[in-house]
């Protein structure tokens, strides 16, 4: 048997972190949907930017919005609805079949407005309507400001999917937000099912301290942080406050593993996703990385109910100097400026086309 194949006895899901227009028109897409090899998408701004830079698959939409006036940012999000709402119905039956428990394609708000929880809230308000899928979940940061537009986007039946995140308080207080945001539902006589993943950022851990620790310690603190974090969420699940909330109805927010892809040239390519096994969780993956998953992944036993393990190693690292609440704070501010990097990237490349393809098209004439 695949290690892809024991996921489900694992009650664990695989989404992938793109939405490849390639596949949505080849069709290939539609096959991994009707095996449950792929059950939710994500898409991700460098991904679309290297897509539109490197194909022409997204020229005649860009030429079309251009020509009716829209700026870069207006056209991206022209670009990725249309993507996003073919993925959404694609997966659409796998999210009916599982009650909403997955067939999630996720979508993100500008980074550009990260740290004004209004404005991240009213961006959430836009993408929910215009989209108007009931299976998208807008990515919203894990940051203090995005946390705010978290509850009060749950409060307006906005799924969400809380990215950014790295470490057992960062969870916490997303897992709060939601549970707020549902809180405020409740009191006001309204429905408390609102569905959210909160979204744990694995390998920047191992990024940031590689270079500082022994070959011994590589690759073991990003795990020994989701491990952590892993037991916070079950922990939670039986917390008096979780309960209240699931005996009037509510769903439980679900943990997503991302940034599971090898950064180590040492380390196996699926050293991750082989590690990861727990269940009720969703694991995210590229495309080379679900590839390699599929050929030679080869699933650790499910995560120990205890943390002495993660303790142990976790220690070794504050033995160090590590400090490791305060590089959870800077790995997320790093986080946020890497995304708004990409952003700007991807609006350039846009201008870029919005310029040259009239000039080509000019040329062909």
């Amino acid at each position: 048997m695949h290690a892809i194949d024991s996921l489900p006895e694992r009650k664990q899901s695989l989404w992938l972190d793109n939405i490849p227009r390639s596949l949505l028109e080849q069709g290939q897409l539609s096959v991994c949907t009707k095996d449950q090899t792929i059950t939710g998408l994500s898409s991700n701004p460098t991904v679309f930017e290297h897509s539109i830079r490197q194909t022409s698959l997204y020229d005649e939409d860009i030429f079309a919005h251009s020509m009716a006036g829209l700026d870069s940012e207006a056209i991206f999000f022209a670009l990725a609805q249309k993507d996003v709402c073919a993925a959404a119905d694609l997966f659409l039956p796998v999210f009916d079949n599982t009650n909403g428990h997955d067939g999630w394609v996720s979508l993100d708000v500008s980074p550009l407005i990260a740290n004004l929880s209004q404005a991240t809230l009213r961006e959430a308000r836009r993408l929910h309507q215009s989209v108007c899928r009931t299976n998208l979940l807008v990515k919203i940061p894990g940051t203090p400001s995005g946390l705010i537009a978290v509850r009060d986007a749950i409060f307006e039946a906005i799924p969400v999917n809380i990215t950014m995140l790295f470490s057992t308080e960062q969870y916490l207080a997303a897992a709060s937000a939601y549970m707020s945001g549902i809180e405020a539902r409740l009191e006001r006589g309204f429905h408390p099912v609102v569905h959210s993943v909160a979204s744990i950022s694995v390998s920047s851990w191992d990024v940031a301290v590689r270079d500082h620790v022994p070959a011994a310690l590589h690759n073991q603190l990003g795990l020994a942080m989701a491990h952590h974090i892993y037991i916070a969420y079950r922990a939670m699940l039986v917390s008096p406050r979780w309960k209240k909330l699931e005996s009037a109805g509510a769903v439980h927010q679900r943990l997503l593993w991302a940034s599971i892809s090898t950064t180590d040239p040492l380390a196996p390519d699926t050293v991750y996703l082989d590690a990861l096994a727990a269940s009720d969780t969703i694991m995210l993956t590229g495309e080379m990385m679900l590839q390699a998953f599929i050929d030679h992944g080869r699933l650790i036993d499910t995560m120990p109910a205890d943390s002495a393990e993660a303790d142990q190693i976790i220690t070794q690292f504050v033995a160090r100097g590590f400090n490791l609440r305060s590089l959870a704070i800077q790995l997320q501010h790093e986080s946020s400026r890497t995304f708004t990097s990409s952003w700007y990237a991807l609006m350039m490349v846009i201008s870029r086309k919005i310029i040259q393809l009239p000039y080509a098209a000019s040329i062909e004439r």
